[in-house]
């Protein structure tokens, strides 16, 4: 087995694993609407699973990525790799400076005004649209990771 192919299963395995963790926190949080009480413990371990988890797999990505590009003698100007890596970067500063902090508004919200303050409901509904938003990101990503459409003839 060559470096190559090493690269690519570490780099499918983390896309399993970070794509699979986000894919949970719809549930996660329409289980904490139903619980209220539960709410605080949900938001928290969401919180957990997406800074130990899911981002560490994220970056793990790009390494893995970028590796293979390497051991692959490919171009980062091929454009489903360079369109690939363009969303790429702007779903991890979504997910960095619009997703993260958001999630701690929702949690301080939580906290100080309970589930059903304005507050709370503004972080809620800004969480689950930016989750949406990063979540058709990464989809098309990963179609343009199988498919390689430049490869389409």
């Amino acid at each position: 087995m060559g470096l190559y192919l090493v690269f690519k299963y570490i780099h499918v395995l983390a896309a399993v694993v970070a794509f699979g963790t986000n894919a949970t926190y719809g549930v996660w949080m329409a289980l904490g609407a139903r619980q209220p009480e539960s709410l605080r413990a949900i938001l928290t371990g969401v919180r957990f699973l997406d800074n130990r988890i899911a981002n560490p797999a994220y970056g793990l990505l790009l390494i893995s990525g970028l590796a293979m590009l390497y051991a692959g003698h490919l171009s980062v100007g091929t454009p489903w790799i360079a369109t690939a890596l363009g969303l790429y970067i702007v779903a991890m500063a979504l997910g960095a400076r619009g997703y993260t902090p958001t999630l701690r508004s929702q949690i301080q919200a939580l906290e100080s005004g309970g589930p059903k303050s304005e507050a709370y409901r503004r972080a809620s509904d800004r969480g689950r649209t930016l989750g949406l938003i990063f979540m058709v990101i990464v989809l098309i990503i990963v179609f343009l990771m199988v498919t390689k459409p430049a490869l389409w003839g």
